[in-house]
């Protein structure tokens, strides 16, 4: 575990954004192909605005929530929404719900059946060691969960860092070749910024859950620092990625694969050594995701259960079963299967996020001046 002194809070705040986007539907290639891949060269224009869209926005969010101290997002929501929270506030609890069916759903399906294509583990094993896994970890809280965010990032990032840059390299006369071709014959653009901003406001959709995290926090200022940090480590893996499964756009089973990711992997450099490496990151980069959302409303239950709920002290019982709870209601979704979550689960999402978030935030920048006006 990566302790407290040897990783800033900024630094972990960051990395906790960082696996709440390297959830199932990244880990597997699966997110990235339906909003960036898909569109060819615009994918590395749309992978850059939407992660300078998240920072931003978390950013005013993760400020806000050090400067007036509201960190359960149903707190933080009647204070920053003011005299529209019983509009607002309740609706973004309509926008958690379906978060919470669509995100940790994702880690399971992805989860499970990686474990189960990889390593040829019994699908129900694979269900009950991912649910324990994440049960297990959501269930202490905050603090933990940004540890164990801060030390399973470190590990993806390693990870990522050695199964892509020697298939970029192996690979890059088919990468180049897609690239050109995609130059030449251009999707649209319109499209590809559509489906890119959709891709950043269903990101958003867990905003609620990050100011949690805040409370460490120096000052309101380290929410600028810790999303400046965040933003560079998530470009950099998002256009490593993108360029890497440039080289199997053209494969014939690229559109319907489950986990393209691993079709790089098989076609390219120590497939033997790299398949198991990917998919340990696969499964890791999943239940990371549902780590964070399952934690985070278990923080927003037994804080309105319990006024003097503290989420760093030692789990009672409320935590337990709010935990055990949103554990099986995230398994009972996943059944529905990856590519249907990813494709139409987040993009729905991205809808309803857009007037929850993106705009009543755009609108309480420009009427406080950046939360400056008193």
């Amino acid at each position: 575990m990566i302790s407290k002194d040897k990783m800033s809070v900024t630094v972990g705040v960051a990395f906790v954004w960082f696996t709440t986007q390297f959830g199932g539907g990244f880990a597997s290639g699966n997110q990235l192909r339906q909003y960036f891949v898909q569109f060819g060269i615009w994918a590395f224009v749309t992978c850059i605005m939407t992660q300078f869209l998240g920072a931003f926005f978390q950013w005013y969010a993760l400020k806000y929530a050090k400067k007036h101290e509201v960190y359960d997002y149903r707190s933080f929501n009647n204070s920053f929404y003011g005299k529209y929270a019983p509009i607002f506030s309740n609706l973004y609890e309509l926008v958690y719900i379906v978060t919470i069916c669509v995100a940790p759903a994702a880690a399971f399906a992805t989860g499970v059946s990686t474990m189960e294509s990889a390593f040829g583990i019994n699908h129900w094993v694979g269900t009950i060691f991912v649910g324990i896994f994440i049960f297990a970890v959501a269930v202490y809280g905050t603090n933990v969960v940004r540890k164990v965010a801060a030390t399973l990032s470190v590990l993806i990032v390693a990870g990522l860092l050695i199964v892509y840059i020697p298939n970029i390299i192996a690979q890059w006369g088919d990468i180049s070749a897609n690239i050109s071709a995609s130059m030449a014959n251009p999707a649209p653009f319109g499209k590809a910024l559509w489906i890119g901003f959709v891709y950043a406001a269903f990101q958003l959709a867990s905003i609620g859950l990050l100011v949690q995290h805040a409370k460490p926090f120096a000052s309101p200022d380290d929410a600028k620092t810790s999303m400046v940090q965040g933003f560079f480590v998530n470009v950099l893996i998002c256009l490593m990625a993108v360029v890497g499964l440039m080289a199997i756009a053209n494969d014939p089973n690229f559109a319907t694969e489950s986990i393209p990711l691993l079709i790089l992997v098989n076609r390219g450099v120590a497939p033997g050594v790299l398949r198991p490496i990917i998919s340990i990151l696969i499964v890791l980069g999943s239940v990371s995701t549902a780590v964070n959302m399952i934690a985070g409303m278990s923080n927003r239950v037994c804080s309105s259960l319990d006024k003097n709920f503290d989420p760093t002290a030692k789990p009672g019982v409320k935590v337990i079963v709010v935990t055990l709870i949103c554990t099986v209601v995230a398994f009972g979704i996943a059944q529905l299967g990856l590519n249907k979550i990813v494709a139409v689960g987040y993009k729905y999402l991205g809808y309803l996020t857009i007037p929850v978030i993106m705009i009543p935030y755009l609108v309480h920048m420009a009427a406080t001046k950046f939360d400056t006006k008193d």
